[in-house]
């Protein structure tokens, strides 16, 4: 499976009020933008209610009042991570269990509105629940036609050829696409990004693992850190502290002075453009920055300049 990029909704009804949302939404539509990322989880941490569905819920007044446009765009969401109890994650996190994720797609499309969703990642591992449990449970899901491609975020990249394997041994329909936190940036050797989980942050393993499956898809989380690039009022955390980010960012500014760009845009072409190619999640909060996202993943790195973002150490 092949993207170019994907409009993250994660925000979409709690952060972002209703009427800029609809128009970042209509503007990637009209853009040529066709994925859109949500999770039936998203936004618990910012709802007074401590539940999500939030997401959802406003993806669903836009179809409602958008007639055709769901022709035109995929879905994807997830399942795994919404609280049981308010105020209590992860220690209540849903998991994955058979009716949990029968629950969870249920759920979702009523959200949404739609009779099906084109991509349904797992949204990360349940050692609680036996693996085929959720394997099995998933498979159904395709062969009932609600769901067309699977996907698992912020798993152990053991975890996700065993399930693999679970599929292809008893000729079910095994996760295609993996979600994870990707950036040109690196922590520090010993830490991992505070965006993400414990298996979140995809590592040496994890580039090996796509690189010789090219079956698999790989989506960017997180890419241009919450802004973190070009925002000074938003420093880098803790774990980008060390001589390696400096040498990194000096040759990021090189490209983007080369280009006429900025940080984000060469982050964005970078991992768009790289191996494996990562198709990068952008949350945005205004048209603004979604222009500026698109003309990223657009931007053509040469091969020059790509070496020298790569060698940077």
């Amino acid at each position: 499976m092949t993207y170019d990029i994907v409009l993250g909704a994660m925000l979409f009804g709690t952060v972002q009020d209703e009427r800029t949302s609809f128009e970042i939404l209509d503007h990637f539509v009209e853009a040529g933008g066709t994925w859109i990322d949500t999770a039936n989880c998203y936004a618990f941490w910012e709802d007074p209610s401590g539940f999500g569905g939030q997401s959802e819920e406003l993806l669903g007044r836009w179809l409602a009042r958008r007639p055709g446009v769901r022709d035109r765009i995929r879905i994807s969401t997830k399942v795994g991570c919404e609280p049981t109890e308010a105020g209590r994650f992860p220690e209540t996190a849903e998991g994955l269990s058979a009716s949990v994720v029968k629950n969870g797609i249920e759920g979702s499309l009523r959200r949404l509105g739609v009779e099906y969703v084109d991509l349904y990642w797992a949204h990360m591992e349940d050692r609680r629940t036996p693996l085929a449990e959720t394997v099995v449970a998933f498979d159904e899901l395709v062969s009932a036609g609600t769901v067309g491609a699977l996907g698992c975020s912020n798993y152990a990249i053991w975890q996700v050829e065993r399930a693999r394997e679970i599929a292809r041994v008893n000729g079910m329909t095994g996760f295609t696409a993996v979600q994870q936190h990707v950036t040109y940036l690196r922590p520090r050797p010993g830490t991992r990004p505070t965006v993400a989980h414990r298996f979140g942050a995809v590592s040496d393993e994890v580039v090996d693992y796509l690189e010789c499956d090219p079956e698999m898809s790989l989506w960017a989380y997180t890419p241009l850190l919450s802004g973190r690039y070009t925002r000074a009022e938003k420093p880098l955390p803790p774990e980008y502290e060390h001589p390696g980010t400096e040498r990194r960012l000096a040759v990021l500014d090189e490209v983007a002075a080369e280009t006429g760009t900025t940080r984000n845009h060469v982050v964005l072409s970078w991992l768009a453009g790289g191996s494996p190619a990562a198709v990068p999640i952008v949350g945005v909060s205004s048209v603004a920055q979604l222009r500026e996202a698109l003309d990223g993943v657009a931007l053509v790195l040469t091969a020059e300049q790509r070496a020298r973002l790569d060698a940077a150490t």
